[in-house]
């Protein structure tokens, strides 16, 4: 059982409340000039380099940090995590992500059973399927072979599979496997989204991957209901079985959609939503686009960090360092949000990912056995590629709040141009900025500096920069499969070691149920309004008006959900 102590009522929480007061007294400009502090501060790993020496932190506060850590066991956290206990304690579950990407020699158990060959029996299973799909050998209802899918899921089916997508896109390797392939997600109910998909894809050639656990999920199944009406009308409802199938568990619901129980593919209980791009919710359709080779080096990339954080120690464990500086500076600093900037254009939607991953996990205000807590915990997490935000978000983060940021680089581009006659590349014009934005960051730009340079002295409260605000550096060695797959695991567990030393539950998410249950009582009223004349009931002023307007405004719409259906 975790203990019901929180962790702000032990000696190393309060040992790290006091020293915040000391950090206030230093700045990064001096911090930055110890050269054995800074060298202290940089880990590597697997052709990884972090350099978390920008942050506001001395070596005192990482060996509080690591008190800290060990006051709440974090060691032993991580470790009832891989013997697949059930610490997600509200649901019962195990936690296993890390089991989705384990060598098939490995053994990791979940209630006395090693779970690890049930993964490869589904991995075994989506390469045999992605196989016969890519080489022509399953086709469609009229003969014609499957080049374009559809990946249909929300939240974290496909958010993580879309980060993983646009990565891979470009990647010389992956692009080729990829030739003459289209990969497409649909995850909003929106119509919209839907209309957005089809264009321009025939139903002859499009296989649809309906994600969905229960196969209950509103959004999905309505998504999927759609696609299969669009695939019945221009090819009949026997071309349903040939056109989709399904990452699921109930394989009841499954073929009463009309998907043949054979063409499911399982994932399990202990796989939240959020961390499962590494199992059939992600690995299916991206071995369908990129084949199972490739997907299998990123599976290698995530398994390298997962035994990373593992076995070593906290001063080197790249994950460690990490949850535990956001830690510091939300719990301590009270800095709310974190800003994720990689400079890779292919790395655009990996915010938007770790976005759901890490509000959705540590976005708690009750410690794991129900206490409220009486410190902030979760951080605000947003980002986008160098150098489009520095265009954007970056004036705030330089002379407005104070907000971390993580700066993401990669030593070899993707695509790398060299124009004659230029100074650099356009890679080493991208990283010129990444290596430059930390340290304006750290060190500022102070008035004496600017009155030195003879700026006017009207000018100089605008152009200073107080500096002494908090990055840290990542650098991968290039953006392949292996190093995507690196770069989610230790975000995932980074997200983890947070909620593991708050002492809240990162694995389950009832924040997401009431918005839910609250909007099936609206979708009856809406369906009651339409079809019966009834009035709107129920609810308070504000939502019956709203109510109203909608029904009044859009009462002209045909009622017939086909003749809404989108065309090519």
């Amino acid at each position: 059982m975790a203990s019901s102590t929180l962790i702000c009522d032990t000696e190393p929480w309060k040992n790290l409340r006091a020293h915040v007061e000391d950090i206030k007294k230093t700045h990064l400009r001096d911090l930055m000039s110890d050269t054995k502090r800074c060298q202290s501060m940089m880990v590597e790993f697997d052709g990884l380099l972090l350099d978390y020496s920008r942050q506001c932190a001395t070596l005192e506060t990482m060996d509080k940090l690591f008190k800290l850590a060990e006051a709440e066991n974090l060691k032993q956290k991580i470790g009832r995590m891989y013997n697949g206990e059930r610490i997600n304690s509200t649901e019962n579950r195990p936690v296993l992500h890390v089991a989705l990407r384990a060598p098939r020699d490995s053994v990791i158990q979940s209630d006395g059973k090693n779970v690890v060959p049930d993964v490869w029996k589904v991995l075994d299973k989506i390469q045999v399927f992605s196989e016969t799909v890519r080489s022509g050998s399953w086709v469609g209802a009229t003969g014609k072979a499957l080049t374009d899918v559809i990946s249909v899921g929300i939240g974290g089916s496909f958010l993580g599979p879309l980060f993983v997508h646009t990565a891979l896109q470009t990647d010389p390797e992956a692009s080729k496997f990829a030739k003459g392939r289209q990969l497409r997600f649909l995850a909003n109910v929106d119509p919209v989204d839907v209309a957005r998909n089809i264009t321009g894809l025939n139903p002859e050639t499009t296989l649809v991957v309906v994600v969905s656990k229960t196969f209950t999920t509103a959004e999905t199944m309505l998504n999927a209901r759609t696609l299969r009406e669009w695939i019945s009308a221009a090819l009949g409802p026997s071309a349903v079985a040939k056109h989709m199938v399904a990452v699921s568990t109930n394989l009841t619901l499954v073929e009463q959609f009309g998907i043949d129980p054979n063409n499911a593919f399982a994932f399990w209980d202990w796989v939240g939503g959020r961390y499962s791009v590494c199992s059939a919710v992600g690995v299916l359709p991206l071995s369908l686009q990129y084949g199972f080779s490739v997907v299998e080096k990123f599976l290698k990339g995530a398994s390298s960090i997962d035994q990373h954080f593992y076995s070593a120690p906290f001063e080197k464990n790249i994950p460690v360092l990490l949850g535990l500086l956001s830690v510091w500076n939300v719990s301590f600093l009270g800095y709310p949000a974190r800003a994720i900037l990689p400079y890779s254009q292919a790395l655009e939607k990996f915010a938007p990912h770790i976005q759901q991953v890490s509000m959705e996990s540590n976005g708690k205000g009750v410690s794991i056995d129900g206490v409220p807590l009486p410190f902030e915990a979760g951080e605000i997490d947003f980002g986008e590629p160098g150098t489009n935000g520095q265009h954007s978000f970056y004036q705030l983060i330089h002379q407005g709040r104070v907000i971390p940021c993580d700066f993401i680089g990669v030593v070899k581009s993707q695509q790398p141009v060299y124009l004659k006659g230029e100074v650099v590349s356009n890679h080493d014009e991208l990283m010129s900025n990444f290596f430059a934005q930390p340290d304006a960051l750290a060190y500022g730009k102070t008035p004496e500096q600017l009155q030195n340079e003879n700026v006017p002295q009207h000018l100089i409260p605008h152009k200073t920069f107080s500096g002494n605000r908090p990055s840290l550096s990542l650098l991968l060695p290039s953006l392949n499969a292996y190093n995507i797959g690196q770069l989610l695991a230790i975000y995932e567990h980074r997200i983890a070691v947070e909620g593991f030393v708050w002492g809240i539950n990162s694995f389950d998410q009832w924040g997401v149920e009431l918005g839910k249950s609250l909007a099936s009582q609206v979708r009856k009223q809406l369906n009651s309004a339409r079809t019966k004349g009834k009035p709107v009931e129920g609810f308070n002023y504000s939502t019956t008006t709203l109510l109203k307007r909608y029904l009044e405004a859009s009462s002209d719409i045909p009622s017939d959900p086909c003749t809404l259906l989108p065309q090519m």
